[in-house]
C-alpha cells in the first residue's frame, strides 16, 4: 500500500524520489509527498499533495526544491482522511522530518502523553506520533540512530519508518518491524525504499532489511542492527528484472497488458519444473520428499484473489493425494484458536510475499505446531518467502494491475505442481501424474486460444455496463473460479457481482433473478455439467440473463435470453485456469466501457501490508 522512498547522494536527490514514487503508484495510495534538506539550510523543504504524484511533480516543476537528502512517500489513508496536513513526510519542531508505512497500534496513548509534555498534532495519523516521539529523544549527545532504537521500544504496531534531522543533514535512519524495507545501494550514493521497483532507476543493488533492524545510511556508509542492537552484515543481493515489466507496450492498461502475459508467465512457472512425466520434487529443496512424505494434512491461507487459488487447490489435493485439505481466510485464520491435525503442512500463498494478515497467519501457524511451513509468492526476497521453510515462486514477473490476473493463474500452476508432489508421497500411480504433466506442457497454448475469444468478449461487456449487480455461478472447482470472476468485476468496474454454488440458487440468491440481473455461468463440459444446466433453467425461468462460459463438450444453445462462448476444451482438472481468463477479459472490457480506473481502482491497494 504506502510507499517509501529515501536518499542521499552527491547531487540533487528530489527528482530520484519523484522517480521512485512513480515506480511504486502500483500500491494504491491517495497522497504523496517529498522533504529535502536544502544544501547550506537546516530548514526542510517539505511539499505535500492530495492525489497523484503527478500533482507533486507539478509543484516541483512549479517550485524545484534541491538538496543532498531526502525522504518521499505515497500514502493510504489508515487514521484520517486524505488531505494535505494528513498526507506524508511528517516534521516535528523543525527537527525531525518523517515517512512511515503501516500502523501503530498504541499511537492514541502515546498521543495523549506528548500532548501533555506541550507536542502540537496538526494531522489526524497515527505516524506523526513516531516523529514527535524520535524528537523527544532527540537531545544533545543522542545520536538519531539512538533517538530512533529509543523510540521504537515504545511503538505496538507493523512499520517500516524512515527518518532526518534537520541538524545532521547526511544521514538516514531507517527501521523495518512487520513491513518492507530495503537498502539500494549506489556509488557515493545510498537509497531507502519499501519495494525495489522504487530504485530500478538508480540501482540493482540492495540490501533486504530483517525483522527489527535499524539502519544508519549515509552516502559512503550503510550500518545495520538487529532487533538485539548488535551490529550485523546483511547480505547484497543483485536484482534482475526485465526492462518491459513497468512498461505498457502497446496496451492501454497495465492490467491487459498483464492478462496477455499469461502464456508466458505459465511457460516460465512451469519451465525447469517439470519433466516429460513427472514433476521435478527438487523444486521444493532436497529435503522435500522426506517432508512430503510426512504430511497427512494441508491448510491453506490466503487472502482475496489469493483464497480463491487455495479453494480450487482444495479439490485439487483431497481428489489427487487423497489427504484432507482446509482452506482459510488469513484474517480469520490469525485471531483464531487453531486445531492442528497432527503431520500439516501449513501453506500461505501472496503475490507480494508481504501481505500483513498471511504474515501473522504463517506466525501463528508457526507457534501452533504445523509439521512444516510453505509459501507460494511472486517475490523471492519477500517475509513470507524468507520466513517459510519451502518456498515455490511464481515466476509471474512484476504485476502492476490491483486486480490480479497473471499472478492468479501462476499461482494455480504452482498449486497444481504441489498437489502433484504431495500426491506421489500418496500414492498417485505414476501414469496418472504423467497425464497431468503432459496437460501442463500445453497448458499455455490453451490459454493462448482463450485469450482470442476477446473481440466476442466485448460485445458481451457492452450489454453490462448500465447494470447495478452481477450473479456468477459455478460447480465444483468453477466455484472458487466465479467468486474470483465476481471479485474482478467488483473491483474495477464497481458493479456489486456475487458468486455462488449454482446449487445454492434455489436456497435464496434466486430471490434476486429478475431481467436486470446478468447471471454468468461458468459450465465446462464435465461431471458436473447435467447438474448447472438444471440450475440455469432456474434462471430463465425467473426472466434472468444468461451469459454461459462452457466447451464444446457441453450441449448448450444459444437462445433468446441465453448467450453461450466456447472457450478452448482443457482437461477438467486444468479448466479452472483457463475459464479464469475470459472472466478476467470481462470485467477488464466493463470497466474501460464505464471509464473507471482500471489498474489503480478506487480504495484499493496492491499490496496489502496493514490489517
Amino acid at each position: 500500500m504506502c510507499g517509501i522512498v529515501g536518499a542521499v547522494a552527491g547531487r540533487n536527490v528530489a527528482m530520484i524520489l519523484l522517480e521512485g514514487l512513480q515506480r511504486l503508484e502500483y500500491r494504491g495510495y491517495d497522497s504523496a509527498g517529498m522533504a529535502v534538506l536544502p544544501q547550506a539550510s537546516n530548514n526542510v523543504d517539505l511539499r505535500r499533495q492530495v492525489g497523484k504524484v503527478k500533482e507533486l511533480a507539478e509543484d516541483l516543476r512549479g517550485r524545484p526544491v534541491l538538496g543532498h537528502i531526502g525522504i518521499a512517500h505515497t500514502r493510504w489513508a489508515t487514521h484520517g482522511k486524505p488531505s494535505e496536513r494528513n498526507a506524508h513526510p511528517h516534521v516535528s519542531k523543525d527537527r525531525i522530518t518523517l515517512v512511515h508505512n503501516g500502523i501503530i497500534e498504541n499511537f492514541e496513548s502515546l498521543r495523549d502523553g506528548l500532548k501533555s509534555r506541550g507536542y502540537e498534532f496538526r494531522s489526524e495519523t497515527d505516524s506523526e506520533v513516531i516523529a514527535h516521539l524520535i524528537e523527544s529523544f532527540y537531545r544533545d549527545g543522542t545520536s538519531l540512530a539512538d533517538a530512533v532504537r529509543k523510540a521504537v521500544l515504545e511503538l505496538e504496531g507493523a512499520y517500516a519508518i524512515a527518518v532526518m534531522a534537520s541538524d545532521d543533514p547526511g544521514q538516514l535512519v531507517a527501521v523495518r518491524v512487520g513491513s518492507p524495507l530495503v537498502i539500494g545501494i549506489g556509488f557515493g550514493e545510498n537509497f531507502i525504499a519499501s519495494d525495489v521497483l522504487a530504485l530500478r532507476a538508480v540501482t540493482d543493488r540492495f540490501i533486504y532489511l530483517e525483522e527489527g533492524d535499524l539502519c544508519e545510511v549515509t552516502r559512503d556508509t550503510i550500518q545495520v542492527w538487529d532487533d538485539q542492537n548488535q551490529p550485523v552484515k546483511r547480505k547484497v543481493d543483485r536484482l534482475q528484472i526485465g526492462h518491459d515489466d513497468l512498461s505498457k507496450g502497446n496496451h492501454r492498461h497495465y492490467m491487459v497488458k498483464e492478462i496477455y502475459e499469461q502464456p508466458d508467465v505459465i511457460r516460465r512457472t512451469l519451465e525447469g519444473r517439470l519433466g516429460k512425466r513427472r514433476v521435478l520434487g527438487e523444486v521444493l529443496g532436497s529435503h522435500a520428499k522426506e517432508l512430503l512424505q510426512s504430511i497427512k494434512a494441508v491448510t491453506l491461507v490466503a487472502c482475496g484473489t489469493s483464497y480463491y487459488s487455495a479453494s480450487v487447490a482444495r479439490y485439487w489435493i483431497e481428489e489427487l493425494a487423497g489427504i484432507p485439505c482446509q482452506v482459510e481466510i488469513a484474517s480469520e485464520f490469525r485471531y483464531r484458536k487453531v486445531a492442528v491435525i497432527p503431520g500439516s503442512l501449513f501453506a500461505t500463498i501472496s503475490q507480494s510475499g508481504e501481505t500483513a494478515d498471511t504474515l501473522a497467519a504463517l506466525r501463528v501457524a508457526k507457534e501452533a505446531g504445523f509439521k512444516a511451513t510453505l509459501t507460494i509468492c511472486n517475490v523471492a526476497t519477500s517475509s513470507l518467502a524468507r520466513e517459510s521453510d519451502i518456498a515455490l515462486m511464481l515466476q509471474a514477473g512484476t504485476e502492476v494491475g490491483v486486480a490480479s490476473t497473471k499472478a492468479f493463474t501462476a499461482q494455480l500452476a504452482d498449486l497444481m505442481l504441489l498437489t502433484l508432489l504431495l500426491a506421489r508421497e500418496h500414492g498417485l500411480p505414476e501414469e496418472r501424474e504423467a497425464e497431468v504433466v503432459q496437460l501442463l506442457h500445453g497448458l499455455d497454448a490453451v490459454i493462448n486460444d482463450a485469450l482470442r475469444l476477446d473481440p466476442q468478449i466485448l460485445r458481451w461487456a457492452g450489454e453490462m455496463i448500465d447494470r447495478k449487480h452481477a450473479l456468477y455461478l459455478g460447480r465444483g472447482p468453477m466455484y472458487p473460479i466465479a467468486l474470483e470472476g465476481a471479485l474482478k468485476l467488483k473491483e474495477i468496474s464497481y458493479i456489486h457481482a456475487e458468486g455462488y454454488p449454482a446449487g445454492e440458487l434455489k436456497h435464496g440468491p434466486l430471490a434476486l433473478v429478475d431481467e436486470d440481473m446478468p447471471v454468468i455461468a461458468v459450465a465446462p463440459g464435465d461431471e458436473l455439467l447435467e447438474k448447472v444446466q438444471s440450475n440455469l433453467q432456474e434462471v430463465r425461468a425467473r426472466g434472468g440473463q444468461l451469459y454461459v462460459f462452457t466447451d464444446s463438450e457441453a450441449h448448450f444453445r444459444a437462445e433468446d435470453g441465453v448467450k453461450v462462448m466456447k472457450v478452448p476444451i482443457s482437461h477438467r482438472l486444468l479448466a479452472p485456469i483457463v475459464f479464469a481468463v475470459p472472466l478476467q477479459l470481462l470485467a477488464y472490457h466493463v470497466a474501460v466501457l464505464k471509464g473507471t480506473d482500471v489498474d489503480q481502482p478506487r480504495n484499493l491497494a496492491k499490496s496489502v501490508t496493514v490489517e
